[in-house]
């Protein structure tokens, strides 16, 4: 066995060692502590001291001069070419409910909506159904123009006489009109309550009334509607108030009040569909006075719009947008003043413009609105393609800023993706937004809807700048040129009219560059389900911001009290998903 020089065996030397060293550690401490004790420091002495909790905003306005984030200005400046996803907007507080947010907000100089959504004017957007159901949300829709003259100005007729007060222009039939024509009046116009008089006119003597319930099961489709009218009418006098009128409507039990004249010549009409549309949203955009939908429809800026545009304010049209792709231009100069001097009373907004070079010749010309974006939107190329163009939310800044010294209120247009754009855009400044691929593929959207290859449903959504929308040859100054009447000649010169090369100055090119894409979207359900969603998110987002109206967001950012922060890769990957498979992003319930 071998032995350490003091006598012992290895391992019971080692553990006297480590006795030893526990031992002198021991005393080391020992000694620490009395020489802590004599010097009077106990442990307690050296916990950090804390202020008083209650003075925690005192000192936070006085010692804390700079509040948290940047203000809108010194992030524009500092970074420049920002889209929506490279910024967020700090927190406030909240001290209200949601649902109190006001979302009133200008359209142009003299129209205000209650929710600041528009419809872009896409021929995969926005027809008479689309506009009618975004009017009854509190938006509006604008009516492409990629369709003849007659049609698009049969859309806004559709429009106007969805909803009314007193309806001053009702489809009235004559005696000797037959059952089978009233039932074909009900498909073409949508409803099926039709005034009789003795001429089968307005200012005639009314004689009845023929509704669906009395065309529908008749035997004989050429008997004359007197066989089936209803004789036994409740009218209301000329010159009737229409809250008054209403009462009698609502009291009466019929489905329209005819008012006469004291000779009983019918004058207008009143319907009782009109009520339940008010009952059910009061957030309509309505005409003051005829309490008639609010319609918008888009033009070109060549000489033909201007019998086009003559045929839509017959129609009722109230604002129309001149459709450009890049709106700094001598023909749409020229057609804001011939519009102004021609049509006063109609809205006219301009577009589309990204800086205030090119806003500043419009805002002169005196447009009532201004349309915001050039190449950021879903279905667009133009940044790609042509290299012209600039990131959304500076766009939206910038020309914003401008304009508001002149009282024109200004759309964001492109880039929308979800409420949070929606949110940021008009915090930038923009008075409302316009989509168009976030309504592609709802029920109101033109097309039918087909089965993809992965068993789910889907519409078509293109952009205007796309070859299929610029070979479409249907937008003709008439109904001729949609049934496929254009010259071979037009067609081989690409000299007929049409929404997608007027829009993008195509006309005559023998050979067309894209600036838009095809393809499809997914269902998105109805409009009237998804569009509140996306109010009810905005409210939710000025709650978090604290600030209880569009209104006042503006004001905040102005005055530098809505604070901002620049949004770097990491910081927009650690905001979104992260660890998850299978994710289902469900929109709304």
């Amino acid at each position: 066995m071998n032995g350490s020089p003091n006598g012992g065996v290895d391992g019971v030397t080692l553990k006297q060692s480590q006795t030893q060293a526990a031992s002198m550690d021991n005393a080391l401490t020992t000694a620490q502590m009395s020489a802590g004790t004599s010097n009077g420091t106990a442990n307690g002495a050296h916990e950090e001291q804390f202020e008083d909790h209650s003075r925690a905003l005192d000192i936070l306005k006085s010692e804390y001069k700079d509040k948290d984030g940047i203000s809108v200005h010194e992030l524009l400046e500092k970074y420049d070419g920002l889209s929506y996803n490279d910024m967020l907007i700090l927190p406030g507080h909240i001290g209200f409910p949601a649902i109190t947010v006001d979302l009133t907000s200008k359209l142009t100089r003299n129209i205000t909506l209650k929710t600041p959504f528009t419809s872009s004017p896409m021929d995969t957007v926005t027809e008479s159904n689309m506009a009618i159901h975004m009017a009854l949300l509190g938006g509006v829709g604008v009516v492409h123009h990629n369709c003849s003259v007659e049609e698009q100005a049969e859309m806004i007729r559709k429009v106007k006489r969805f909803e009314n007060g007193f309806i001053t222009d009702p489809i009235v039939i004559k005696p000797t009109t037959t059952v089978a024509e009233a039932r074909r009046l009900k498909e073409s116009w949508g409803f099926g309550g039709f005034p009789v008089t003795e001429n089968g006119t307005l200012r005639s003597k009314l004689i009845g009334i023929v509704t669906p319930r009395d065309t529908q099961f008749h035997a004989d489709p050429n008997s004359p509607v007197t066989e089936i009218m209803s004789t036994d009418l409740i009218t209301a006098r000329e010159g009737i108030a229409l809250k008054e009128a209403n009462s009698i409507l609502s009291k009466s039990k019929k489905g329209k009040l005819p008012i006469v004249d004291a000779q009983g010549h019918l004058v207008s009409l009143l319907s009782r569909s009109d009520l339940m549309k008010n009952l059910h949203y009061p957030l309509a955009s309505k005409v003051p006075g005829t309490k008639q939908l609010l319609s918008a429809a888009a033009i070109g800026t060549r000489e033909a719009d201007k019998a086009r545009l003559t045929a839509l304010v017959d129609a009722g049209l109230d604002i129309v947008i001149l459709d450009s792709s890049q709106g700094n231009s001598v023909y749409q100069l020229s057609m804001i003043r011939w519009i102004k001097s021609t049509f006063p009373e109609l809205q006219v907004i301009g577009g589309n413009v990204v800086t205030r070079d090119q806003a500043a010749p419009l805002i002169a010309a005196g447009v009532d609105g201004l349309r915001i974006g050039m190449g950021a939107g879903s279905a667009c190329i133009t940044q790609e393609v042509m290299a012209v163009g600039r990131p959304q939310a500076t766009s939206v800044f910038r020309v914003a800023e401008f304009a508001a010294r002149f009282g024109v209120p200004c759309i964001a247009d492109g880039g929308i993706q979800n409420v949070g754009h929606i949110v940021k855009a008009l915090a930038l400044g923009a008075s409302t937004i316009m989509m168009g691929g976030l309504l592609a593929a709802t029920t109101e959207s033109p097309g039918a809807y087909v089965v993809g290859g992965d068993g789910q449903l889907r519409k078509m959504y293109r952009g205007m700048g796309s070859i299929d929308a610029m070979e479409d040859k249907k937008a003709g100054g008439s109904a001729a040129t949609t049934a496929g009447l254009a010259s071979a000649a037009d067609k081989a010169a690409n000299t007929a009219q049409n929404a997608g090369t007027a829009r993008y100055f195509s006309e005559g090119d023998r050979l067309l560059v894209a600036q838009g894409v095809s393809g499809s979207v997914l269902d998105r359900g109805s409009i009237t389900k998804f569009v509140p969603y996306l109010m009810a998110g905005v409210q939710h987002s000025l709650q978090d911001i604290g600030i209880q109206s569009l209104e006042g967001l503006r004001q905040g950012v102005k005055g530098g009290e809505v604070r901002f922060e620049f949004r770097t890769a990491s910081a927009q990957a650690e905001g979104g998903i992260q660890g998850m498979v299978g994710v289902e992003k469900k929109l709304y319930s």
